[in-house]
């Protein structure tokens, strides 16, 4: 949250980003670098003034005046930046289409809530809520259900396949996130996509993450990170209706709310990106005390099968909640904040974290008073950008710059960019390929944003 600069390593760290040199005049590695920031550079642009859009950037919530959420259990297809189409299973809703993750559902806590599950899929499947209170199914408190052999089947009472429905009710917890997932095979279901986030907000203060003042955010600026992983060959195996081997499981994709980077990038409900609706592209501006006073909020949850050391280049957030429960003391008379900063956030299967992050200038920078220089970075390889292209180390917000003409320069107004990916740097791949992956990109503005292009 205090940056001063960006680590050596980190690749998002430039005030003016350029495009890799053309083909033949860079290393492929620099060619991958500069696609992914030409991707930020033609994602980015255009937003107005460093505010969230309403719909092309950050949570998209499904709310119902009654708390009442209709789903269906669909098969579908999601496609992954190298080409790839991979089939699934997920949440939808009734209405809508087979969409991955699941719908992110927005509640408040202590108030009733129903989920009517509808299974088009060829087994039966159910629906699980960690952390919420007294789970029934079609009236009845929820229980394992057993085989006839005795074997556990599912966790809780599900619908029948193809065609078959059940009706959960439970009573909205405490305030913060939350995942859910199938209850049956679990391994399985939840490995094909049948998963989503569960957002329970305070019953009277919307605007912050828990019940404690100081967990107050932007409500312009809320994010999930839905973190999770896929094996292409046990789809194949469950598309082809052949059995599982397990013991060859071998995750190649690794997914932030359904998507692989680049694809992490791109807006909300992207027209080429249709049973994928929610990117991850997190677009703040400067903390400033008057103008800018509350931090963004990111609702990290792992749907996947190990943990997840999420890490943000160049910005600490700050740790607020964990499995929808808040960080504090136990006095209840003068509950001890107990929220921390962290560079990494290590998120665990099944767990959900929520984060304050906001952007700090500490340096001042300014291009009359205080114009700190920038030197050239002595990276190697960053040296070999090209000789048309400016590739700036310098974390400082500042006006855009005139340029010779022979030169690209990603840049809309002075805006700065850092990386933020899991650490485990095989899950930033897609399929082994680097700069893939759990993988995406913070855009911090200028104090007085961005003019609308």
């Amino acid at each position: 949250m205090r940056l001063n600069r960006p680590r050596r390593h980190d690749l998002g760290g430039a005030l003016r980003r350029g495009r890799a040199g053309r083909a033949g005049r860079a290393r492929r590695r620099i060619s991958v670098l500069g696609a992914v920031f030409a991707v930020v550079a033609a994602v980015a642009f255009g937003s107005n003034a460093g505010a969230q859009a309403a719909t092309s950037e950050g949570l998209l919530c499904e709310q119902d005046a009654q708390q009442t959420f209709s789903l269906t259990a669909r098969t579908g297809y999601i496609s992954t930046p190298d080409g790839n189409s991979i089939y699934m299973w997920g949440y939808g809703m009734s209405a809508g289409n087979f969409q991955l993750p699941g719908p992110v559902l927005c509640v408040t806590s202590g108030r009733t809530v129903t989920v009517i599950l509808h299974n088009d899929l060829p087994e039966a499947t159910s629906m699980l809520f960690p952390g919420q209170a007294g789970v029934k199914a079609d009236g009845n408190p929820a229980q394992p259900q057993f085989d006839s052999g005795g074997s556990l089947t599912s966790m809780v009472q599900p619908a029948a396949a193809a065609g078959g429905s059940v009706t959960y009710t439970f009573t909205a917890g405490s305030p913060g996130t939350y995942l859910y997932s199938s209850g049956t095979d679990v391994t399985k279901q939840q490995q094909m996509g049948l998963y989503g986030t569960l957002v329970v907000r305070p019953k009277t203060a919307s605007g912050q993450v828990n019940d404690r003042a100081d967990s107050a955010f932007s409500p312009q600026h809320e994010y999930v990170f839905l973190l999770s992983e896929v094996d292409p060959d046990v789809h194949l195996a469950v598309e082809r209706n052949q059995p599982v081997d397990w013991s060859t499981y071998n995750a190649r994709y690794y997914l932030i709310n359904g998507r692989s980077m680049p694809d992490t990038l791109a807006p909300n409900n992207a027209s080429w990106l249709p049973s994928q609706p929610y990117g991850a592209l997190v677009h703040v501006r400067p903390y400033d005390q008057t103008t800018n006073p509350l931090p963004a909020v990111i609702r990290y949850v792992n749907a996947g099968r190990v943990s997840y050391p999420f890490h943000p280049h160049g910005s600490d957030e700050r740790v607020v909640n964990k499995d929808g429960r808040p960080l504090q003391g136990t006095d209840p008379t003068a509950p001890q904040d107990l929220s921390y900063l962290k560079y990494d956030i290590d998120v665990m299967p099944g767990q959900t974290v929520d984060a304050l992050m906001d952007w700090r200038d500490v340096e001042h920078w300014d291009p009359t008073t205080n114009p700190i220089p920038t030197q050239l970075p002595v990276i190697t390889d960053q040296l070999l950008v090209g000789a048309d292209t400016w590739f700036s180390e310098s974390p400082y917000l500042g006006q855009k710059g005139t340029f010779p003409a022979n030169i690209t320069v990603n840049n809309e107004c002075g805006e700065y960019y850092h990386v933020a990916h899991s650490h485990a740097l095989q899950q930033a791949t897609n399929y082994g390929a680097a700069f893939g992956g759990m993988m995406t990109v913070f855009r911090i503005d200028p104090p007085a944003g961005c003019p609308a292009s």
